[in-house]
């Protein structure tokens, strides 16, 4: 075991934890302030589902035995972790426990699931929503992460002797920490629940602005500092290949806010501290896969197309008549499409993955494969997510009522109000007036004065 390389993994799993609380209040700030706590709740709920789920088998069916031609693991072979516990059981090549792995990969089951909740944003049940994450990360992620991240086992001799999943070995599409399985993945489901789901009570008519663009940026902000551990971690090791994509999170994400604001300033006339969250995490999508792959002047480019194409994006739901509420469409589809994509045309062989693109000499190969991997993964979940959102909406009901989702979705489905304005304007019970009452008196007494 390499202790360093172990710390490295487990501050970088942390970091992604922390990714989901993120993703809480950036989704959080940009619906109206009834439906604030739901949304929220939406994050939390991923985690505590996906979590039991992963342990109990979610990791088994991610990683274990190959069953079926790169397609799935053995959901039972390490149920509740059963033979990893040791300290001699080690994730290789990488020399850290396996607990570790177990535990880093986790949280990105836990955020892909949270992810899908903003294209529902405002009108979606919280017990169902549960049910359909549980059966969403059962039936879609554990699989297609099997085919992207689990890579073959081989002995000294360089003989497969533990297949891995077919994207990644076979295809040998590039997914470095996930434009594929976590945000190609993410955005065909939001898409298929935005179409089961419906509009939302007066869309697109009514304006349906962020409540608390405070709490967008601070979302956006915990996001990046977590992406780090996402992207950086990956690496399964404090080494270069760490440090080349911790510079491309950075400058690619950069790159990205400045593309988004770019357009908006030039369609618009004004650029928004609304377009510059959501251009960070569009640019964050972007590298995803490809931060091993690129060099810095790559990443530069990746994020400011990205950029550009999300900012553009988002305005599709308008023209198809979807109701994505925070445009995980726009942003996670269409930037995991872009990132895993552009792979093919800036890959290089200067960066870790040792491939080169058609811009670096590498012809059309890194191309198709990247293409087909993406829009594998597209359709199995677009397909499987609108078959999963109508079975949950046809037997126990997923969207809220009309009633609730106009008055207070907060207040229906979680009995409370994220702001709290009783205190004031009544003070009953103690025997003094009012704050409102106090206001009043003072407006009367300056107009008789």
């Amino acid at each position: 075991m390499d202790t360093g390389d172990t710390a490295w993994v487990l501050t970088s799993a942390a970091l992604v934890l922390l990714m989901t609380p993120g993703l809480a209040f950036f989704y959080g700030g940009m619906v109206r302030s009834k439906s604030v706590l739901n949304m929220m709740m939406m994050s939390l709920g991923a985690m505590a589902v996906v979590g039991v789920l992963w342990v109990l088998f979610g990791y088994s069916t991610a990683f274990g035995a190959d069953v079926g031609a790169g397609l799935l693991g053995k959901p039972f072979e390490f149920f509740g972790l059963s033979g990893l516990l040791s300290p001699e059981s080690l994730a290789l090549p990488a020399k850290i426990p396996s607990t570790v792995f177990v535990a880093f990969q986790a949280m990105f089951a836990i955020i892909t699931v949270a992810l899908i909740s903003g294209a529902i944003a405002d009108r979606a049940r919280f017990g169902p929503w549960l049910l359909f994450a549980g059966l969403w990360a059962t039936i879609v992620y554990f699989p297609v992460a099997h085919w992207v991240f689990d890579f073959d086992g081989k002995d000294e001799a360089g003989n497969v002797v533990d297949p891995g999943g077919w994207i990644a070995n076979k295809l040998l599409a590039i997914d470095f920490a996930g434009g594929t399985a976590v945000h190609i993945n993410a955005g065909a489901a939001g898409l298929a629940l935005a179409i089961v789901l419906g509009k939302r009570v007066g869309w697109p008519k009514e304006p349906m602005k962020p409540h608390s663009l405070p709490l967008v940026v601070l979302g956006a902000g915990l996001l990046w500092f977590g992406w780090f551990g996402f992207n950086a971690g990956s690496a399964l090791g404090a080494n270069a290949t760490a440090g080349v994509t911790f510079i491309n999170t950075l400058v690619a994400t950069c790159a990205a806010t400045l593309g988004w604001l770019l357009t908006e300033r030039i369609r618009d006339g004004k650029a928004t501290t609304l377009g510059a969250a959501s251009g960070i995490i569009a640019g964050l999508v972007a590298i995803t896969p490809a931060c091993s792959s690129v060099t810095p002047i790559g990443a530069i480019a990746i994020g400011a197309i990205t950029g550009v194409l999300c900012a553009l994006a988002v305005s599709l739901k308008y023209r198809f008549g979807f109701d994505d509420s925070l445009d995980v469409v726009g942003v996670h589809l269409v930037g995991g499409l872009s990132g895993t994509i552009l792979i093919g045309l800036f890959a290089s062989d200067a960066a870790p993955a040792k491939v080169n693109g058609l811009f670096y000499g590498g012809g059309v190969d890194q191309l198709w494969r990247q293409a087909v991997g993406a829009f594998a993964v597209l359709a199995y979940s677009f397909v499987l997510s609108l078959a999963l959102g109508y079975l949950v909406k046809f037997t126990v009901g997923f969207r809220a009522s009309e009633e609730a989702e106009v008055a207070s979705i907060d207040e229906a489905e979680h009995a409370e109000r994220a702001y709290e304005y009783g205190s004031l304007t009544s003070a009953r019970g103690t025997g003094k007036p009012s704050v409102a009452a106090g206001a009043t008196a003072v407006l009367e007494g300056s107009k008789k004065s």
